[in-house]
């Protein structure tokens, strides 16, 4: 549980630093869209507002998913986690789609942005400020071990890429009127691109995985070695996540001869050289040769 404190430490931190630099840059990205009647960046300064959201159901996420099990949740609240990150994909396909409409709408109306320096000033504010948060994100969701961690970096990164696309609009806006609402069309497509991967990635999980041949490899060389290289067959392995608690359930084939006694004795040993080795917990079916 110490571990779990520390790694939800991270996550905690990325989320309250998210939200206080996001509501910043939207009060700066607003005020520069109202100045320079920009489509654009008034959609840029929303979706910077949707990754304070998005923040803010980190931090929640984090406080529910270290909730130690109880009666009701026999396996923790780890899930809360995916649950957090399926919350930030429908926000970001949200807010894709209000931008699409509104772009839209604008070019229908021959409407153009009139550009200046307080736009490029802000939105190259923007940019760093915007990349710097994604890699602080993904490195703290590294620590945590978070899926919603590292989808609020993705949420960073598609802010940034938004906004570069916005500063190479500003040059070249006054060259072509309907600039802005392109601009605009193509900052959503990026956004639900963003949420695309988000949701499919969570729902996978949720839904439940195959394990990796990489898990399955590490686990017999984990089983035959507790075995002294006997070569214990195992079928039916299944694994379940449940945010930061893991557990996978699998059967064994031992002899048939070996007494009732010995074969539990044998299959503790197992669980605990899974448990020490791994950090997963084992529930093993014995079948007799």
């Amino acid at each position: 549980m110490k571990a779990n404190k520390t790694e939800s430490k991270y996550a905690y931190i990325e989320g309250v630093v998210s939200v206080i630099i996001n509501i910043l840059l939207f009060v700066l990205k607003y005020w520069a869209g109202v100045v320079s009647g920009s489509i654009a960046l008034l959609a840029d300064a929303w979706h910077t507002l949707s990754d304070s959201v998005s923040s803010l159901v980190v931090i929640l996420g984090v406080k529910i998913s270290t909730k130690p099990a109880d009666k009701q949740h026999p396996y923790g609240h780890g899930r809360a986690d995916l649950i957090a990150a399926v919350v930030i994909g429908v926000l970001l396909s949200i807010v894709a789609f209000e931008f699409i409409l509104e772009s839209v709408d604008k070019f229908n109306n021959h409407s153009s942005a009139n550009y200046g320096t307080i736009a490029i000033v802000v939105t190259i504010v923007s940019v760093l400020l915007k990349e710097a948060l994604a890699q602080f994100a993904f490195w703290a969701g590294r620590k945590s071990k978070s899926e919603t961690v590292k989808a609020d970096g993705w949420h960073h990164r598609s802010d940034a890429i938004s906004s570069m696309v916005i500063l190479v609009g500003i040059f070249i806006g006054k060259y072509f009127w309907w600039i802005d609402a392109a601009l605009g069309i193509i900052v959503a497509i990026m956004i639900g691109h963003a949420a695309y991967e988000i949701l499919q990635k969570t729902f996978s999980i949720l839904l439940g995985e195959a394990p990796k041949e990489e898990f399955i490899k590490e686990l017999k060389i984990t089983i035959n070695t507790e075995a002294k290289n006997k070569d214990i067959k195992l079928h039916h392995i299944h694994l379940h996540h449940y945010g930061n608690h893991s557990e996978v359930t699998f059967h064994i084939r031992l002899d048939g001869e070996m007494k009732l006694k010995d074969s539990a004795k044998f299959v503790v040993r197992l669980q605990k050289a899974i448990r020490k080795k791994m950090q997963i917990e084992a529930t093993i079916h014995v079948d007799a040769l």
